[in-house]
């Protein structure tokens, strides 16, 4: 029973601890043996009619990054100049990628085509493949933590190019780049919290009975 106690706040504990790392990146390269075993960890998670239709492309080349990294400072400037003069103040100090700073990239694919045309459990609702790929995601990243290793989410890009840039031809579609590399630590308050640009909301206004109740946004 105490091992299990010890499990469950363990598990609690690496959820509480996970962040979405921009600027706390050491530089270091992600052990080969560690980034197996997180790599592993994503391949485990489920999927709908076991298709387990993600792949992951890992980056590692120092030119490669720093060519994506233009890329998405190029889409960062373009948001950046959509927003309002006092949005975009608050925006200017957010650091939103580490992909040099990490040294390692996972380009995370989705493919609708694995497992054929009768995919068990996607009849009637075919996002739940793309909702699997993401599941992989999810486990990647708390292996990650478990392992001392930050994770950072890069959404600034276009998807043609990214796409282009990994070889995913159509129908495989590239859904995530993982920023991930060993860390100074992992930031207590989110960064999106710290640098005032939104701040979470209490699970109770989450949590419905029944029906979904709106409220505010």
């Amino acid at each position: 029973m105490t091992d299990t106690i010890d499990a469950r706040a363990a598990l609690y504990d690496v959820i509480r601890a996970r962040r979405d790392v921009r600027a706390e990146f050491t530089g270091e390269r992600v052990d080969e043996q560690v980034l197996w075993r997180v790599l592993g960890a994503a391949h485990a998670a489920p999927s709908v009619g076991n298709t387990q239709p993600w792949d992951f492309v890992v980056v590692r080349d120092p030119q490669r990054l720093a060519e994506f990294a233009d890329h998405v400072a190029g889409c960062r400037r373009a948001f950046a100049d959509s927003l309002p003069e006092e949005r975009r103040r608050t925006f200017d100090p957010i650091k939103v990628e580490g992909i040099a700073e990490s040294g390692t990239g996972i380009v995370v694919t989705y493919d609708p085509s694995r497992g054929g045309q009768h995919i068990l459990g996607r009849h009637t609702i075919d996002d739940v493949g793309v909702f699997s790929a993401v599941l992989s995601i999810q486990n990647l990243w708390l292996a990650a933590t478990v392992e001392g290793l930050g994770v950072g989410w890069v959404s600034f890009y276009d998807e043609a190019f990214l796409a282009d840039f990994v070889g995913a031809r159509s129908p495989v579609r590239p859904i995530a780049w993982l920023c991930v590399g060993p860390v100074t630590r992992l930031q207590e308050v989110p960064d999106l919290e710290r640098f005032g640009w939104r701040t979470g909301r209490p699970l109770a206004d989450a949590v419905h009975a029944e029906t979904l109740q709106v409220r505010d946004a």
